[in-house]
């Protein structure tokens, strides 16, 4: 893990070894007697940049997978998951994707994450290491502060304006759920040397999520709605003042794509190979999801 003063409480019988991906050495050291090798360390897409550094991206996401996969072979590691992300696929779906689609990934962050695939899956063959790659899109829960809390803050304090039904579709997983996938990626022969998505197995529109988000946090649904050209209006003032601050604006037109696109995937492949069947979806975790979101508000 990073070093840091947000450090979790593992208890006596986790072994905790701070250290960078980008050093050899020390992911050698944190793969030392270790069977299985779950990599999720990586950049990930910050919303205050203004333009992605393809060097960034690669120097960490590529060139540390590759310290981390020369650990877990160094000390004789027998399984390897890698944690992907959907933007491997491309950014936007307007029908369903699932991994027989050709990988056209838009951006620094998915191209790296792409590039990393093929750099597990080719050490696989050279070394006989079980190998896995998962890909996830949105993941939520307790403890996940990503955009799902950010939206969830924004409608809590009112600054979340009543969204339109667009009829869009974006997939989204529970943290438990990935621990279920990777578990089956881990131990599952037929798993080594492939790829899979990982969904709760169903999609939601963003009007959807901002109705069962403001029914849990007890607060009226609007009748009305912001029309679309507005919002689009809006996204393109936040442009203009991401460009003057040199930092990019809390809403912008690259938030708003993202809120009125799809991001629509499937993961069948990994039930019918694998087995898997999630086992929470949205509106199970609501309740607790909101619990925690008070908690840390306190």
């Amino acid at each position: 893990m990073r070093p840091g003063p947000n450090r979790l409480d593992w208890g006596r019988n986790v072994d905790v070894v701070e250290g960078d991906v980008q050093d050899s050495q020390a992911t050698k050291l944190a793969a030392v007697g270790v069977d299985t090798v779950f990599h999720l360390a990586g950049k990930t897409h910050a919303l205050s940049e203004v333009q992605q550094s393809e060097e960034d991206y690669r120097f960490i996401n590529v060139d540390g997978t590759r310290n981390v996969l020369e650990g877990a072979v160094a000390s004789g590691a027998r399984r390897f998951v890698y944690f992907s992300s959907v933007k491997t696929m491309g950014e936007e779906t307007p029908e369903c994707f699932d991994e027989s689609r050709e990988a056209r990934p838009t951006t620094a962050y998915g191209r790296s994450k792409l590039a990393a695939e093929r750099l597990v899956l080719d050490y696989g063959k050279q070394t006989g290491l079980h190998v896995v790659c998962l890909r996830l899109p949105l993941v939520y829960g307790p403890g996940v502060k990503g955009n799902l809390f950010q939206m969830i803050s924004a409608i809590d304090r009112g600054l979340f304006l009543p969204f339109p039904d667009v009829a869009n579709r974006r997939s989204m997983v529970h943290v438990l759920n990935v621990v279920d996938a990777a578990l089956l990626a881990a131990t599952s022969p037929v798993a080594n040397g492939q790829c899979y998505t990982v969904t709760d197995a169903r999609s939601y529109s963003t009007r959807e999520l901002y109705e069962m988000i403001c029914l849990a946090l007890g607060k009226r649904i609007p009748q009305w709605s912001i029309p679309v050209g507005m919002l689009r209006m809006l996204g393109r003032v936040g442009d203009v003042i991401g460009h003057v601050c040199g930092r990019r604006f809390l809403f912008d037109s690259d938030v708003l794509e993202k809120l009125i696109g799809s991001a629509w995937y499937s993961s069948d492949k990994l039930t019918r190979e694998l087995g898997y069947r999630p086992s929470i979806t949205f509106e199970d975790a609501l309740s607790e999801l909101i619990a925690w979101y008070r908690k840390v508000q306190a």
